[in-house]
């Protein structure tokens, strides 16, 4: 599985935060009011919200923040299972920063960074400067949805199976290597069967849109402002499906196609990726002398693909730990989601031919959402729970052997059967409700695509506009994941007028690259 839905369009303005993040509750915590293991009969109601001090900020090099007086912490208690709103529920772990002026405060504006897995309360504390123009007007809020982090975060099996996991390779060119990764994943998979079968049923989007309608209730707001960045997308557009009479102004960037099957995303992005991989060459060799990994992209691309197969017969030790073929090729993946990290992949991958591998292991970590005491954020279990929650799509060998051999015709090197061969797996069934979007009779909703995206190729963006009925596409010409935190002045232009006054961009917008 290649896990490219991220909120890694924070990841090119925070310099070192190409991986989600990881609250008031703390990392191994189980917010399920009654414990993880336990069966209360009931847990309360959701209400107001206590604000606190944020006492376990995690900043993206891993540790823990000093307290920042501008930034607020809490918990929302919401029903785990809506059918049974009286029954269990837990906890989801909220954060703001309040509006600083000049000007009339607008309300709340609740932000989704991604994912889906990513901590919205590690992400905003990091971004919030960055969001200074929509700040002053807004309070600026966010969460750890439902299976992340300090909302019941999902984690499956312990960090030496996270490091197995993560570390397998991903480019098989025989049976038994192919046996080698089903073997591993089929692990992994297991392993979240055992300690987390108790939530899994519950931690998708749809549930996750409730939270969302109950968090907005709580903030004292009568209609929802939303800012969703790639999986935050098709939260958003859930959302507004469910509820459209509540929305007021909502941005989609960085746009998910909820309705593409799990076959259409993986060529999608496989083609995505292949793209972003072809720019980061171009872009490396366009000045003579300057590019590391070679003098022309066919000799650059040459060395690529030697790094990744001779990381398969002879991984690089990294101290006490090895960098694998799989590692480094989610070291590459993560530094395609922005040209801001373009650099700095040449300079890994030319220290990788070197017999260095510390910058790529050091990529592929903050990717993981592995942390500097060998601990991991729940990311890497929360994401797949969430996606194979999402459809009810259980793909048999033969498809997913289709898919993998279409994949690899588009790439080579980013090439694989995708979350399919996950969600075969997945102890429980999903759902397709979190697939069929229409907002008809909601405000009108700004949807942005991103024509160089990776992760979220740029056709989603007018088909999820299409879907919803009342989205309005701006259209972004640049290179990276998602659109607003490109620098590009356009962009930000025509989002700060939208959610600051109001003004809905003509039809057919378009940024240029700056």
């Amino acid at each position: 599985m290649r896990r490219t839905l991220r909120a890694a369009a924070v990841a090119a303005v925070l310099s070192t935060a190409l991986a989600a993040c990881s609250g008031t509750i703390g990392r191994n915590s189980a917010a399920l009011v009654g414990g993880p293991d336990t069966d209360p009969s009931t847990a309360g109601s959701a209400g107001a919200i206590a604000w606190t001090t944020c006492t376990d900020i995690r900043r993206p090099d891993g540790q823990i923040a000093k307290p920042d007086p501008s930034l607020q912490c809490g918990r929302l208690t919401v029903p785990l299972d809506y059918t049974k709103p009286d029954d269990l529920s837990l906890d989801i772990a909220v954060i703001r920063t309040r509006a600083t002026g000049p000007g009339p405060r607008i309300g709340s504006l609740i932000f989704n960074f991604g994912g889906p897995g990513a901590s919205g309360v590690d992400t905003l504390a990091q971004a919030a400067k960055v969001f200074g123009s929509l700040g002053a007007r807004y309070d600026l809020v966010s969460f750890d949805p439902r299976g992340v982090e300090r909302s019941s975060g999902v984690r499956c099996g312990t960090d030496e199976d996270m490091n197995k996991y993560t570390s397998l390779n991903t480019l098989p060119t025989n049976e038994a290597e192919r046996a080698e990764i089903d073997a591993g994943t089929k692990a992994f998979v297991d392993a979240c069967g055992r300690t987390a079968a108790k939530l899994l049923p519950y931690v998708g989007t749809v549930n996750a849109a409730q939270d969302l309608d109950r968090l907005r209730a709580a903030l004292g707001d009568s209609k929802l402002n939303y800012f969703g960045i790639s999986y935050g997308t098709q939260l958003g557009a859930i959302y507004a499906t469910r509820f459209p009479k509540n929305v007021n102004r909502m941005v989609l960037d960085g746009t998910l196609d909820p309705s593409a099957t799990l076959e259409q995303r993986t060529l999608a992005q496989t083609t995505g990726f292949q793209h972003a991989y072809e720019s980061f060459l171009k872009d490396c060799v366009k000045e003579a002398g300057q590019c590391e990994i070679g003098a022309d992209t066919t000799i650059a691309d040459k060395n690529v693909e030697k790094l990744l197969y001779d990381l398969k017969a002879k991984p690089i030790k990294v101290g006490n730990r090895t960098l694998t073929q799989g590692l480094a090729s989610t070291a590459i993946s993560a530094a395609l989601y922005s040209p801001l990290t373009w650099p700095l992949l040449d300079r890994a991958v030319a220290e990788g031919l070197k017999g260095d591998g510390r910058i790529l292991l050091a990529l592929a970590d903050n990717y993981n959402g592995r942390l500097p005491d060998g601990g991991y954020t729940t990311l890497m279990s929360s994401f797949p729970a969430i996606s194979c929650a999402d459809t009810a799509e259980r793909p048999t060998k033969t498809e997913l052997d289709r898919t993998e051999a279409e994949s690899l015709k588009l790439s080579p090197l980013f090439g694989s059967s995708g979350l399919g061969s996950i969600c075969t797996l997945w102890p429980v069934p999903g759902s397709d409700e979190a697939r069929k979007v229409n907002a008809a009779g909601s405000a009108p909703i700004l949807v942005i695509g991103n024509t160089g995206d990776p992760a979220t190729p740029y056709e989603w963006a007018p088909k999820l506009a299409n879907e919803l009925g009342t989205g309005v596409l701006l259209t972004y010409r640049g290179q990276g994941h998602a659109s607003y935190l490109s620098g590009d002045p356009c962009v930000k232009k025509t989002v700060d007028n939208y959610l600051l006054d109001g003004k809905i961009p003509a039809k057919g917008a378009t940024c240029p690259a700056p």
